[in-house]
């Protein structure tokens, strides 16, 4: 049988051994049941999700084919803009915003009769790495609810994970799809830069963020990825997919694959995920994989370059929210000035104002060069390191994140530490490249570990394919389903 969840779903409800009503009403009752819990949604549309799948039910009993996607009950990252449904971005000054367009991402599966369950939980426009800037509260992990679901996609990987949505969307500007997947061990991928359209994300940093998908199982992650990788001529950098789905070529031997590690990834890591990620390279060298290791000493400035350019992008992108056109509007003010000073200071959180503030700065005059334009030099640097390890290697492996999931509150007594769980994702990032995190063990406590396979520009399938056979060989690690049983 399939591993895949999607796939499995899919030959219930072609096989009507269940409507998709009866499947979208056992997810909704999950929600009821297990959201006070988890907090992983932050919107939830149960009268969207029966209407579509109503519709579904029609056409499977009208003797029509449905696509993989059809009647799946799904979820959305709530920065990404659905047309009459309230998207927040987590925060006070867009709290009772509803977009007028949806994002294209949406737009695909909405035409696909994907199943909207709600919109999920995140950090505060994506700034942060546990979820917990959001003005709704942190979401939980659903392993252990004392422990962060992770940020900023916390919400989607708490509801994917704690299993009240099937697959979800999430946005990665730094990590935020990989490193949230790794906590709630499940699969997370983020796509080559220009893959999938962001037309319709609300932005954080331009030239980093990008949408993905997050599921309990690498075949799903190619499944959807699929479905939204295409052209997308509202979005200036969209490319699409190249070459042929990613499903296609998921189950291809890895015999004589040439995999790199670099030496710097495993510095500065806790030793449990040490352990486990050499364990990784170990069922990879018993697959026939070939090992390769090297260095790379550019890496080291891959965090400073990264808040850098993403609080600078930020700064700029976060300018629109000023109460004039649409979001949160102080009452009392003197005029204009003093409106936009007393909306933006009560209007966003403390990290939104501290990273437009930095951004700000590194921006102004006498400090652009020697911040901004040494940054930008930099990221050149890190792109070519990169460029010149695939050309001895066919993907990277290295850990997800540092350490596990830490508990809660403790984002806001070590801020410090939380800014360093981005360490091993925003190099890919920074290059535009592919990235996904799948599961590859559990600490002493329980709570999941993930590792992440890195492709070149536009090598999803190769990563993918990596990825299934890991998760094939080593499935002790796959993510137990939590909350409803279907």
């Amino acid at each position: 049988m399939s591993e895949s969840k999607i796939m499995q779903l899919h030959e219930s409800l072609v096989k009507k051994e269940f409507s998709c009503r009866e499947l979208t009403e056992k997810y909704i009752a999950a929600i009821e049941k297990d959201n006070s819990t988890l907090n992983a949604y932050v919107t939830v549309t149960p009268e969207t999700a029966l209407g579509t799948a109503d519709k579904v039910d029609a056409k499977i009993s009208a003797g029509e084919e449905i696509s993989l996607l059809e009647g799946i009950p799904m979820t959305l990252k709530d920065n990404i803009s659905t047309d009459g449904i309230r998207t927040t971005c987590c925060s006070k000054i867009l709290e009772d915003y509803t977009p007028i367009y949806d994002a294209t991402v949406w737009k695909i599966l909405k035409a696909q009769n994907s199943v909207l369950l709600g919109k999920t939980n995140m950090d505060e426009f994506a700034m942060g790495s546990s979820c917990e800037n959001s003005y709704f509260g942190g979401a939980k992990n659903p392993h252990n609810v004392g422990h962060v679901a992770g940020g900023s996609s916390g919400g989607v990987a708490s509801a994917v994970g704690g299993n009240i949505a099937v697959y979800g969307l999430g946005s990665d500007t730094g990590g935020s799809i990989r490193q949230p997947a790794s906590f709630c061990g499940i699969v997370g991928m983020k796509p080559t830069y220009g893959a999938v359209s962001r037309f319709g994300l609300i932005a954080y940093a331009s030239s980093l963020d990008q949408i993905g998908p997050i599921t309990t199982n690498v075949e799903d992650t190619a499944i959807v990825y699929d479905a939204i990788s295409q052209y997308d001529p509202m979005d200036s950098t969209s490319q699409g997919r190249k070459g042929a789905a990613v499903c296609d070529t998921l189950k291809n031997d890895i015999k004589g694959m040439k995999i790199g590690i670099a030496r710097e990834y495993l510095e500065g890591i806790r030793e449990d995920v040490r352990i486990a990620v050499e364990n990784a390279i170990s069922v990879y060298q018993s697959l026939g994989a070939e090992i390769v290791y090297f260095n790379m000493p550019s890496l080291k400035y891959a965090l400073p370059v990264y808040y850098i350019i993403a609080c600078a992008e930020a700064s700029s992108n976060l300018g629109r929210y000023d109460g004039i056109r649409y979001g949160f509007k102080a009452e009392n003010y003197r005029d204009v000035n003093d409106m936009v000073k007393k909306t933006r200071s009560t209007g966003f959180g403390e990290e939104v104002k501290r990273r437009i503030l930095l951004g700000t700065y590194v921006l102004s005059s006498g400090y652009y060069d020697a911040y901004y334009k040494k940054a930008q030099n930099l990221r050149g640097t890190i792109v070519q390191a990169f460029k010149k390890a695939f050309q001895a290697c066919d993907v990277i492996l290295a850990p997800t994140v540092p350490m596990t999931a830490f508990e809660n509150g403790h984002a806001v007594s070590d801020p410090v530490e939380t800014y360093l769980t981005d360490i091993c994702t925003v190099p890919v990032n920074i290059c535009g490249l592919p990235g996904v995190s799948v599961p590859c063990g559990f600490d002493a406590k329980g709570m999941p570990i993930g590792m992440q396979l890195i492709g070149d520009s536009f090598c999803e399938a190769k990563i993918l394919n990596a990825a299934w056979q890991y998760e094939k060989t080593a499935n002790q690690f796959r993510a137990s389903d939590f909350g409803a049983k279907l």
